[in-house]
């Protein structure tokens, strides 16, 4: 049930950029970052009230949506609010890019803390895995700031919703493949290994 809520609670996020979209296109900005940034708080108590618990991305995408929203609302400019997507995509491959090199990545923690009688994938596998992500959260961040500086909010949100799930498909379907591969050549070496043992 904790899950379901949570996946929900994922998708309701994307509420404050569908509200900012539409209010921009109706009303004038002010009220556009208002109501991008009242949806933020309603997520974030309705999160609290259904789960009992906030997540720490929730925590951080409101923070930003609050901040960046102020600093629009002072200087007339919709563009700092827009810049939030950048601003998690870089906090993202940032966080995870310090787990690595401290020598243990979420996923791996994640896959450990797993239980045992289930398949798990080499350690090497999950750490490579993690790269790649983190690499792609920090392309996406720089992405986004292009879109919202110079490309039209339409497109911002796409790339900000649907976009972003429609890009890290396409990015697992490689890694897929590339897993595949990884594991083929394990096994190759391996066997390779115990043939010399055996000369």
């Amino acid at each position: 049930m904790d899950q379901k809520l949570s996946k929900n609670f994922f998708l309701i996020s994307f509420l404050p950029a569908f509200a900012y979209w539409y209010l921009e296109e109706n009303y004038p900005l002010r009220i556009a970052l208002a109501g991008g940034m009242i949806l933020a708080s309603l997520e974030v108590i309705l999160e609290q009230y259904f789960t009992k618990h906030i997540h720490t991305l929730s925590k951080f995408n409101f923070f930003l949506i609050v901040l960046l929203g102020g600093i629009s609302l002072i200087g007339d400019e919709g563009i700092w609010f827009k810049l939030q997507p950048f601003f998690t995509g870089l906090g993202m491959s940032s966080f995870m890019g310090y787990r690595l090199w401290k020598g243990e990545g979420m996923l791996l923690e994640m896959m450990k803390s797993m239980p045992q009688g289930k398949n798990k994938l080499p350690d090497f596998i999950m750490k490579n895995m993690e790269k790649h992500v983190c690499i792609f959260f920090f392309v996406y961040a720089l992405f986004m700031a292009f879109v919202a500086i110079f490309l039209s909010t339409d497109t911002w949100l796409f790339f900000k919703t649907i976009g972003l799930y429609i890009i890290f498909g396409v990015l697992m379907i490689f890694e897929f493949f590339f897993i595949r591969f990884q594991i083929k050549k394990m096994i190759e070496n391996q066997q390779k290994a115990e043939i010399f043992k055996n000369f």
